[in-house]
């Protein structure tokens, strides 16, 4: 991997904190840009009370001058607002052992696991007796620096005219009406409420959410990415590791949640015959390559084909909800209710965001591998030469 980063920080704690490797000197880092991504995220239907407490902004330490990219590492925050409230019970150094100090600090200790989560292999795995240490890293607010990574890596892509796009297909059992060119739609997508493009189906979605959230229920979803102006060639056939569909369902997988990960047509290819899967090929009077269908979702071999790339992403309900299933408590050793802590009652449309980041992140990565990564500048001459090369083909 040329773009790389580490994340650390926990959900109460101080911040979040990344570490980006490969970004190539002269990209115009546009802070502007990642906090309105980093928006996007905190908005939708349905999220919990957190998202009143927190604004993500993101502050840049290191790598960035004038803004633009140096070539060296750049390191970024996210300030945890609601650190005020937590900085007893999430204290690095030890706290003085008073009354009201031991009061806040049991009334923040986990020993009830939930059912779906991080709690109990965790618990087991690093031998811990509060579950606290294991939900705080496992929850799903570090992915509030992989969108400010994935901005990053987005503005590799925007150099090449490269853009994504990402929308909630469905929501419990209501399925939204799919189009053909969703960038055509984007003033929709960014005026709705859960990220859907068909306004008749976020109406029942929300009503849906409305419902769970009465019954103490949370509700999952079906997520889809697109990507267009991708090049033919990234990724590659030769090793299992650098085929770039294999590596796009990887990083999918990573987010918190996600539980399925489909290219193209997906599992769906399995119901039909070769000739109704596979994407013929033509060449029109100008010598150029076209295709009537993105079966493969852009990606055949392991490499990009020309066509737009397309991700579907499975995210399952979240298991913190406000009727706790039947669990158990690993210091008793006894049948209880699973924990519950202030929790979204669905999160589907930010997945959506987090998805369209992690996908930018490998594509990012394969441009860089393809064309150079020292400077854009570079990068944008062997690009150039090339797709001139290809369009001679």
């Amino acid at each position: 991997m040329i773009f790389r980063f580490l994340t650390s920080g926990e959900s109460h704690g101080k911040c979040l904190n990344a570490i980006i490797e490969g970004v190539p000197a002269g990209v115009n880092i546009n802070i502007d840009f990642i906090n309105s991504e980093l928006a996007k995220r905190q908005k939708g239907y349905g999220r919990g009370a957190r998202m009143n407490i927190e604004t993500d902004t993101v502050e840049i330490l290191s790598g960035v001058r004038f803004g633009l990219s140096t070539g060296a590492p750049i390191a970024i925050v996210i300030k945890n607002k609601d650190w005020e409230n937590w900085q007893i019970p999430m204290a690095v150094k030890e706290v003085e052992q008073n009354d009201e100090n031991i009061k806040l600090i049991e009334e923040k200790t986990i020993k009830n696991v939930r059912p779906g989560h991080a709690d109990y292999a965790g618990a087991i795995k690093y031998n811990q007796q509060d579950i606290r240490n294991i939900l705080e890293r496992s929850s799903a607010r570090e992915t509030a620096m992989r969108v400010a990574v994935g901005a990053i890596a987005k503005l590799i892509l925007k150099e090449f005219n490269i853009f994504g796009i990402s929308y909630v297909m469905q929501i419990g059992n209501v399925f939204a009406e799919d189009v053909n060119n969703p960038f055509e739609y984007s003033d929709i997508l960014e005026n709705s409420e859960l990220r859907c493009l068909d306004k008749a189906a976020e109406d029942k979605m929300k009503a849906e959410i409305d419902r769970a959230k009465k019954e103490g229920d949370t509700l999952g979803g079906l997520i889809k990415v697109v990507y267009k102006g991708m090049p033919v060639g990234l990724g590659s056939h030769v090793h299992w590791d650098r085929k770039l569909d294999g590596q796009l369902a990887q990083a999918v997988m990573s987010i918190p949640a996600v539980k399925s990960v489909e290219i193209g047509l997906g599992k769906d290819c399995a119901n039909i015959s070769g000739f109704n899967t596979h994407d013929e090929i033509f060449i029109n009077e100008s010598g150029h390559y076209y295709r009537k269908t993105n079966n493969a979702g852009g990606i055949e071999g392991g490499m990009t084909n020309g066509e737009d790339v397309v991700i579907t992403a499975a995210m399952k309900a979240i298991p913190t909800m406000i009727k706790p299933l039947n669990s158990v408590a690993l210091d008793k050793k006894e049948n209880v209710k699973a924990h519950f802590e202030r929790s979204d009652t669905c999160a589907v449309s930010a997945c959506a965001v987090v998805t369209e980041a992690m996908c930018a992140v490998v594509l990012a990565n394969a441009m860089l591998e393809k064309f150079s990564h020292d400077s854009i500048e570079e990068m944008k001459n062997n690009y150039n030469s090339y797709i001139k090369r290809i369009s001679e083909r």
